[in-house]
């Protein structure tokens, strides 16, 4: 699992403690993967010690590079022939990790995501604004993907899948971004219940929002070229 990290020293080590609490339940050889933009608050120093306690790499960037490039680069430095991102504020439940994991090996999917929009689904924690500019995003996505929670971080793809994409969004949609540009042949997703952060600061803006707009002009452009791939589709419920 791929976690993008600024400023997270405040739960980083708790988030590592119940990822690997998790993979050690379900059986999993799991790794870590802590991207730190040069954080300020010393967090890429807690990831430094978590590497001598726990099987995680960490990766220390020079400065806020954006996230879907630190997605990328976690990706390149992970091993293993699955891999995913997740928050690092538990957002993104850790013991929701085995049904994904599932969900990619019973469906044969190629990318499995974690969605807060299919039956089953659903937010805790938000502002009825937050939840409508967040649907609405989803929705404006829906002519590119099948995916109903196309804006999600929570998801697992296989790494031959992502080996050699190039992506443009530098922004919070990896995931869109990698499912227009990957040869991604079926994707499902899984419900989840997203939980906000309680502690911290969200790094949600008004330059993010608006950014995304530019992607999904980019990425319709994708579509329309007839260079995006086009996936079956299924949701998974474990």
């Amino acid at each position: 699992m791929v976690v993008p990290t600024y400023n997270e020293r405040g739960r980083i080590a708790e988030l590592a403690e119940a990822v690997f609490a998790v993979f050690r339940s379900a059986g999993i050889a799991g790794e870590l993967v802590i991207v730190d933009d040069n954080s300020p608050d010393g967090t890429g120093d807690v990831a430094d010690e978590l590497a001598r306690r726990f099987r995680v790499r960490v990766v220390h960037r020079t400065g806020k590079l954006g996230l879907g490039s630190a997605v990328m680069e976690g990706f390149t430095a992970a091993e293993a022939p699955v891999v995913g991102v997740m928050d690092a504020d538990f957002s993104h439940p850790p013991d929701v990790i085995p049904r994904l994991l599932r969900a990619l090996t019973t469906s044969n999917a190629d990318a499995v995501v974690g969605s807060r929009y299919v039956t089953g689904g659903a937010v805790m924690n938000w502002p009825l604004a937050r939840v409508i500019m967040s649907r609405l995003a989803c929705l404006l996505a829906r002519p590119l993907t099948p995916v109903r929670d196309a804006t999600s971080g929570f998801f697992l793809i296989r790494r031959a899948v992502v080996h050699g994409v190039r992506i443009e969004a530098g922004g919070f949609k990896i995931c869109l971004e990698l499912l227009l540009r990957g040869p991604v042949t079926s994707v499902a997703e899984v419900p989840y219940t997203f939980v906000d952060r309680t502690t911290g600061q969200s790094k949600m803006s008004t330059r993010e929002a608006l950014g995304y707009f530019t992607q999904l002009r980019q990425l319709l452009w994708v579509k329309l070229s007839g260079k995006a791939p086009h996936p079956r589709y299924q949701r998974v419920d474990l």
